[in-house]
């Protein structure tokens, strides 16, 4: 699948959700699903600055495709990530940096989290973007 069918995918899944409290929900089991990081792998380097929470990120380029690993120390944000990884991974770098990540917008996400997380979905994309362009280099 695309990374356009991807966003679809997750846009059609949270138009499910009618109310903020279940969209919230379906986010947190999104980061639950996430494949667990190695505790290794959350050290400084790999941590995603600005956000409020501790969250790491790790990108492997194998194949022809970036390949996610995402952390994080909060529920929320773990699952704001994991939006990230669901549509991104397995992408090659060229196809991540001309990805249109206004999708986030349409979640609804922004208008519901505090002005700092909502500002990490921002800062998230971009980290993930700057993996791709590292990777296509």
């Amino acid at each position: 699948m695309s990374i356009a069918d991807n966003t679809k995918k997750l846009l059609e899944e949270l138009s499910f959700f009618h109310d903020w409290q279940e969209r919230y929900e379906y986010v947190i089991t999104m980061g639950k699903k996430l494949a667990p990081m190695d505790d290794a792998l959350k050290t400084p380097e790999r941590t995603i600055k600005g956000c409020q929470s501790q969250v790491w990120l790790e990108s492997e380029y194998r194949d022809g495709v970036m390949n996610f690993t995402a952390d994080s120390d909060s529920l929320i944000t773990k699952g704001m990530i994991a939006l990230f990884v669901n549509v991104l991974d397995g992408h090659a770098p060229d196809e991540i940096l001309t990805a249109d990540m206004s999708f986030i917008a349409e979640t609804g996400l922004k208008e519901h989290l505090a002005p700092t997380r909502a500002n990490a979905l921002n800062l998230m994309a971009a980290e993930m973007k700057k993996h791709a362009l590292q990777a296509s280099s």
